[in-house]
């Protein structure tokens, strides 16, 4: 009975076994190796040189070598310090920079795509293949912007070239693939998902970027993410790190931005970009409470910039943009990327939350200055101090140095000092320009202390400030002051 009990264990065992998926199946993992043959060809890797600048060209402004024997010590000082030629130096005296990244070949007649900071100021650009094969690469446009750069080699040979997905259609969780040449170490292959998309960070405004947490490190920088479809979704741009190496927070280029940048370089060497002239910040709970909002959204505009077709539009300081051209506006940094997408004369529909109603706008979108922040300068009114216990905030009129300093262009008054109370509580500080109150414009101490009295007791209202050159709304809520 033993034996045969036993015996059956040991079949029941075998039949489960059997039953049971392979290990990969298990986990549900994907398999990346048929994705990497294929695709591997197409990428490349970049190495971009800039050689170093001629000696006189080192000197100091003003300072020429003396004439001096050359077999003497100062001789020698003179070629080790300032790249003069000499026994044991390169010619020009320093050694050419070189850098190193990736990119993909995205036509079979010759052009790559890679960043814009792999080839900058780059005298020199080759771009090596799978089969190591080289070619001499000429950079036919860049845009620092995006930090998508095209290049252009030429060859007889019919290219590899990489087929293209959607990053829209990406979605969070899903899997993907770097191929690049991190530390030089070239076709690396990195897997990982998608963390999140439409991503703004500092300084980016028009990318709204892919976060992964796929593995890129140096030499990375332009190569391609894939989707499991084989299509490039994105190119990785940058990572976030503490240490400068790879921390499990990677950034990569929509692909959708990347072929609108890439066309636009390739057709006339340059790229243009929708502009509508506004500064803009989030809306928290407390902004959205007081401008009469159901829920914090939208891009609230802080400053509209002169002569910009948000100007000509109709466009206000205070209203919140919540669609633009039927698209969403979630927060305020989706907003630059779409309209930066908007081509240049298009009249666009933007729809604002002005003193708590909807209403719709139409602006002719025009064309991204290199520099859009001058704003001329008011007439400055007579300065003197004014003091409203209710806010516990003394302020005074600007004169025309401070308009300067503070890059104010009319009207506001200057906040001196600060005490405890619903101002200081707001977040307001000294040294602040209050513009608006309550979505009224201040001109001078006079009306603000006029403003002031009429506000609403235990309300929240939207104040504007400018600090350090920036627009700021803050909220701030009218109580009764405990002086005890």
């Amino acid at each position: 009975m033993k034996h045969k009990l036993l015996a059956l264990c040991a079949v029941f065992a075998a039949a489960l076994t059997c039953a049971l998926p392979a290990p990969a199946a298990i986990t549900g993992l994907p398999d990346f190796t048929q994705l990497a043959r294929d695709n591997s060809p197409a990428v490349v890797n970049i190495s971009s040189t800039i050689k170093p600048a001629k000696s006189e060209d080192k000197l100091p402004h003003g300072f020429s070598l003396p004439d001096m024997p050359d077999d003497g010590p100062l001789s020698e000082f003179f070629r080790r310090f300032f790249g003069e030629e000499g026994p044991g130096m390169p010619p020009g005296g320093i050694d050419p920079r070189t850098s190193l990244g990736s990119g993909f070949i995205i036509s079979a007649d010759g052009y790559v795509i890679t960043n814009f900071h792999v080839v900058r100021e780059a005298d020199e650009v080759v771009v090596r293949m799978s089969d190591r094969s080289e070619y001499k690469a000429e950079v036919i446009g860049s845009d620092p912007r995006s930090d998508i750069a095209v290049l252009k080699i030429t060859t007889d040979a019919r290219l590899p070239t990489v087929k293209l997905g959607s990053s829209e259609a990406l979605e969070v969780g899903e899997w993907v693939l770097a191929i690049g040449s991190p530390f030089g170490f070239d076709y690396s292959v990195t897997a990982g998902i998608v963390s999140a998309k439409g991503r703004s960070l500092p300084n980016e405004n028009y990318v709204p970027f892919i976060q992964t947490d796929v593995a890129i490190n140096p030499g990375n920088s332009g190569g391609p993410l894939f989707n499991l479809d084989g299509e490039v979704v994105g190119v990785n741009s940058q990572i976030y790190s503490r240490t400068g190496g790879f921390m499990g927070v990677s950034f990569a280029i929509p692909i959708h931005v990347v072929m609108n940048v890439y066309e636009q370089l390739r057709d006339k060497g340059s790229v243009t970009r929708g502009w509508l002239g506004v500064l803009i910040q989030d809306v928290t709970a407390e902004l959205a409470e007081s401008f009469n909002m159901d829920k914090p959204r939208g891009a609230l505009v802080s400053k509209v910039l002169a002569d910009s077709p948000a100007k000509q539009g109709g466009l206000e300081t205070g209203d919140v943009i919540v669609t633009f051209n039927g698209r969403a506006v979630e927060q305020s940094s989706d907003l630059p990327p779409i309209v930066g997408a908007t081509q240049v004369g298009d009249k666009i529909p933007v729809e604002v939350i002005r003193g708590g109603k909807r209403q719709t706008v139409t602006i002719e979108i025009g064309a991204l200055p290199d520099d859009d922040d001058e704003i001329a300068l008011g007439e400055a009114p007579e300065s003197k101090s004014n003091v409203d216990e209710r806010l516990g905030v003394a302020v005074r009129n600007l004169d025309a140095e401070q308009r300067e300093a503070l890059q104010v262009d009319a009207g506001g008054v200057l906040i001196e000092d600060i005490e405890n109370g619903p101002a200081y509580d707001a977040g307001l500080r000294a040294g602040d320009v209050v513009l608006q109150l309550n979505n009224q414009k201040i001109t001078d101490a006079k009306q603000f202390l006029d403003v002031v009295a009429k506000l609403p007791q235990g309300k929240t209202v939207p104040v504007l400030v400018q600090r350090q050159g920036n627009p700021l709304f803050l909220a701030m809520k009218i109580t009764p002051r405990d002086d005890g």
